[in-house]
């Protein structure tokens, strides 16, 4: 079993990436210890100390929340299953939107969206990827990598060109951080506002894939930021371009009314039928 500062580690060094695969690692991380530890004070420290590892997400909030309702080591599975199957689900919903040849344009390393355009592929659309390489982590080469593997046509492409490219594509299709309640506002990887801006300025629908416990209803409310040395070591180096600050914000916040559908494992929906929820 791996300590709680290793899985910690690991969440925040990008090991471990997206909302749903983060809970999912942690839940079973917390199911071991929780057969050892049992669901008391211990479980409540170790618990916060992982949401506070990667503070936006919500997924994993959710469902550390529904365990200090159900105290079960079986709540465990449930909510593992619950999420897994929520993909599959996705994946079936959200290839209903995807026509043939369809060119589509997404972000970062999403599991949920990717799961959309996997299932659409399967269907034998002839479908073709714009991949952004979403900086700074370059998250979007692992989407791009992921799809060459299964000769969906993929093209990789800088953050800075999504204008260039927009009007060549159908559909704008990203995964999900949270959907905040509150403020109306689709939470995800930084560079999704420029996405959703430039899809509103052509015209192209801009869909999102998210399994309903990224629902957040949290009133505090954190966007993460990074590491300085993400951006561009040489910066952080000694006697390097001194007085120089660097900030790396890992999320983007973007209004739901740039969101023309939100693909769920319970249906297509638009915005403020998922709020309604």
């Amino acid at each position: 079993m791996k300590s709680l500062e290793k899985v910690v580690e690991d969440i925040k060094n990008v090991k471990v990436q997206g909302a749903k695969e983060i809970a999912i690692y942690s839940l079973k991380f917390l199911k071991k210890f929780c057969k050892k530890n049992g669901f008391g004070l211990k479980f409540e420290v170790a618990a916060k100390v992982l949401e506070d590892a990667r503070p936006t997400a919500v997924v994993l909030h959710n469902c550390i929340e529904i365990l200090k309702k159900e105290k079960k080591i079986k709540t465990f599975g449930r909510l593992i299953n619950q999420l897994n199957n929520s993909t599959k689900k996705i994946a079936k919903n959200g290839s209903k939107l995807i026509k043939n040849n369809y060119k589509i344009m997404t972000h970062c390393h999403s599991g949920e969206a990717l799961a959309v355009i996997k299932q659409s592929w399967k269907e034998g659309k002839k479908i073709s990827i714009f991949a952004t390489v979403t900086e700074p982590l370059e998250q979007g080469i692992k989407t791009a990598k992921e799809l060459a593997k299964l000769k969906i046509p993929v093209t990789l492409i800088t953050d800075n060109a999504v204008g260039f490219f927009m009007k060549d594509v159908n559909c704008i299709l990203v995964g999900a951080d949270a959907i905040r309640v509150n403020s109306k506002e689709l939470i995800n990887k930084t560079g999704t506002l420029l996405l959703a801006l430039a899809a509103k300025e052509f015209k192209k629908p801009f869909y999102v894939a998210a399994n309903m416990l990224k629902i957040d209803k949290r009133k505090k409310f954190i966007i993460e930021e990074r590491p300085a040395k993400e951006v561009y070591q040489e910066l952080i180096k000694p006697g390097r371009l001194k007085g120089i600050k660097i900030r790396n914000p890992a999320f983007d916040k973007v209004p739901l009314l740039y969101v023309k559908k939100i693909i769920t494992e319970k249906g297509i929906f638009k915005p403020k039928e998922v709020l309604r929820m």
